[in-house]
C-alpha cells in the first residue's frame, strides 16, 4: 500500500470493537495512516459508510481518497445483522446503555408466539428511531437531548425487513439474523417485538455482518491495533 494508492481510493473493512464509536474507529485509522504515510496531504479524505452504534460490533466500511465518493452508494445498500434480544424487560435506550426497567412476567410466552410475532415484522414496516440515536432534531443529536432529560419526539419512518433467519430461542433470550433496508434501527425492532409480545424487550447484542456485497468475513480489527504497520 502506498500514499498514492490511498489517495486514488481504498476501502477498509473494519471489524469495529465493542464500545468504540464509528468516529473513533475512523480517527484511529486516519491517525495511523498519516503517521505511516508522511506524504499524505493534511486534508486527506477519509470517512465511514454507515454509523455503527458503540454497543454494536462488526462491519464498518471506511473509504479513502477518491473512493469517498462511493460512500452514499454503500450507505444505500441493504444491511445484515446478527441480533440478540431479551424479552420480559426493557431499557430507555432499547439496548444495554441504560439499566433494565419494567420487568414483566413472560412465562406464558411460547416459541410459537415468538415465531408468529417475528413474521409480523417482515416486509415494509413503520418504525420510530430510538430517542437515544444520532439523528438530529433542530440541529442537535437526539441522544444529547435525551441524556439531558428533555422530551424528544421521534417521527415514524418506513423501513423494510427483508428476512429474519437463524432464529434461536433460549428464553428470555432470542437471537436471529436480520436483513434490512437502509435506515433500519435494530434497537427499535427489538423494542417493537417486545411491545407486540406485550412483555417488552431490548437489544442485548448486535453485530453487523454485511453491507451490500461486503462481508464481515473479510473484515479485520488489525488496522486499529497499535502494533500494526501497513507497510509490513
Amino acid at each position: 500500500m502506498t500514499a498514492e494508492e490511498l489517495q486514488s481510493g481504498h476501502v477498509f473493512l473494519l471489524d469495529k470493537p465493542l464500545d468504540w464509536t464509528s468516529f473513533q474507529a475512523v480517527n484511529k485509522l486516519k491517525y495511523k495512516l498519516k503517521n505511516e504515510f508522511k506524504e499524505l496531504p493534511k486534508k486527506f479524505k477519509i470517512g465511514h459508510a454507515g454509523t455503527l452504534d458503540p454497543r454494536a460490533t462488526g462491519l464498518l466500511i471506511v473509504c479513502t481518497g477518491k473512493f469517498t465518493k462511493k460512500i452514499p452508494e454503500i450507505q444505500d445498500a441493504p444491511k445484515e445483522y446478527w441480533t440478540e434480544i431479551k424479552i420480559g424487560v426493557q431499557t430507555e435506550s432499547y439496548d444495554t446503555e441504560k439499566p433494565e426497567i419494567l420487568q414483566t412476567d413472560y412465562s406464558h410466552i411460547t416459541e410459537e408466539n415468538i415465531y408468529q410475532t417475528l413474521e409480523k415484522f417482515l416486509g415494509e414496516i413503520d418504525q420510530k428511531p430510538p430517542v437515544f440515536s444520532a439523528l438530529k432534531i433542530d440541529g442537535k443529536r437526539a441522544y444529547e437531548l435525551a441524556r439531558k432529560g428533555e422530551d424528544v419526539e421521534m417521527k415514524s419512518r418506513k423501513t423494510t425487513i427483508l428476512y429474519l433467519n437463524n432464529i434461536e430461542i433460549n428464553l428470555p433470550f432470542v437471537s436471529f439474523t436480520v436483513g434490512c433496508s437502509k435506515g433500519t434501527y435494530i434497537r427499535s425492532l427489538a423494542h417493537d417485538i417486545g411491545q407486540e409480545l406485550k412483555v417488552g424487550a431490548y437489544l442485548t447484542q448486535l453485530r453487523r455482518t454485511k453491507i451490500g456485497d461486503y462481508s464481515i468475513e473479510n473484515a479485520t480489527s488489525d488496522y486499529l491495533e497499535n502494533n500494526f504497520h501497513f507497510n509490513n
